[in-house]
């Protein structure tokens, strides 16, 4: 197997898979996949044994969950749609969230007389992002979502009393990788700003960021939060997480081209044969030190610094600590590389895109492998 490549472990996103369920099948809830994190259909089967749909960001993920999940749900966000978008949509998904009263103004109409259901995502003004502000919808300035004060405006121009004459629910997403208490704190914002609108509508979309299937989230509190909107509104309520559907469900294998001498810090650096800027743009993004594998870390030994073959001074992976020495040609292995990396891979540089291999029941297989065709039809 050439590497780099992503090695997709299918048995463990069914595990996963299996708590999301549980969730559903005790609170009522329904479960999105947000394909923005991971988007591979080969496995799309399977997770349409489990979950209700998926959500799109656009069109073309949009058009993914229409093909690879028929019979499903097909949700649909964007902060802002064009006229030739909402024509695609409005004949393959079943929600449509619009961002602002300005895109509600324009297309709610049109796409309910298509027969979809229509959503707002709003801002519930309250932050609980801790280091992540690149992820925060909720900071100051924001883009994303409706504040009541402009909600408000809008409806008093429109002399719209009745909210659910224009949409059929609303939508908020303000969680990254969080636990249930960050819901419980950003629903009660929720209440407090929204809950006059509530009783008017259909349902209510908690968004992603819920690490789910993290050892230690708070499963419990989750399904307090659920069953008490739908029995304090008589809402149906959406999720859509990505990374807890495929959490430690994936790993990049990577080949050491080169160990370069010691520093003057004491750390030797790594040449690897991926890159963070083109595999694992997030590490460099987010920024965090993806977890290795293989070989086995240790306390103390031999400092190596991983970096990528780009012209890039700053595409580092991370600095790791192991007992024995690297050397050419061996093997290192990243974890948890199933979410928010295979849809973000580029080929600055002229980067070949990493294999894709799927595991299940035991047996590996090849689904997807990639060319000097692919960098050229993409610049």
């Amino acid at each position: 197997m050439r590497t780099p490549y992503f090695l997709i472990d299918a048995d463990r996103i069914e595990q996963n898979l299996k708590v999301l369920n549980g969730v559903m099948q005790r609170t009522g809830s329904k479960i999105l996949l947000a394909q923005k994190c991971f988007s591979c259909y080969a496995l799309y089967p399977l997770i349409s044994k489990y979950l209700s749909g998926a959500t799109a960001s656009g069109v073309y993920e949009a058009r993914l969950c229409h093909e690879e999940m028929p019979g499903k749900e097909n949700h649909v966000f964007s902060p802002a749609f064009r006229d030739e978008d909402i024509a695609v949509l409005q004949t393959i998904c079943d929600h449509v969230v619009l961002n602002s009263p300005q895109q509600l103004h324009r297309y709610a109409r049109r796409l309910r007389e298509a027969g979809l259901q229509v959503g707002l995502r709003v801002n519930p003004e309250c932050s609980t992002q801790e280091g992540h502000a690149i992820y925060d919808p909720c900071a100051p300035g924001s883009r994303l979502g409706t504040t009541l004060s402009a909600l408000r405006s809008y409806l008093e121009s429109q002399g719209i009393t009745d909210l659910s004459s224009v949409i059929d629910g609303l939508h908020f997403h303000t969680l990254c990788e969080q636990n249930s208490d960050d819901l419980k704190t950003t629903l009660d914002a929720v209440e407090e700003k929204f809950g006059t609108y509530l009783h008017q509508l259909r349902w209510l979309n908690f968004g992603g960021g819920h690490h789910i299937t993290r050892a230690d989230y708070d499963i419990p509190l989750l399904e307090q939060c659920v069953s008490h909107i739908r029995q304090t509104y008589h809402l149906d309520v959406y999720l859509e997480p990505g990374e807890a559907v495929a959490l430690n469900a994936g790993e990049l294998h990577s080949t050491v081209l080169e160990v370069q001498p010691r520093g003057a810090d004491g750390v030797s650096n790594v040449i690897l044969d991926m890159s963070a800027a083109c595999h694992t743009p997030d590490v460099i993004e987010m920024p965090y030190t993806p977890p290795v594998l293989s070989p086995v870390q240790s306390d103390a030994g031999h400092i190596y610094r991983f970096g990528g073959p780009t012209c890039l001074s700053g595409d580092v992976i991370g600095t790791y600590t192991f007992a024995d020495e690297l050397h050419e040609g061996d093997t290192v292995v990243f974890g948890d590389m199933a979410i928010y990396s295979m849809v973000k891979t580029n080929t600055f540089n002229g980067m070949p895109l990493p294999d894709i291999y799927i595991r299940q029941g035991g047996e590996t297989r090849l689904w997807k492998t990639f060319t000097y065709d692919d960098f050229k039809s993409r610049v």
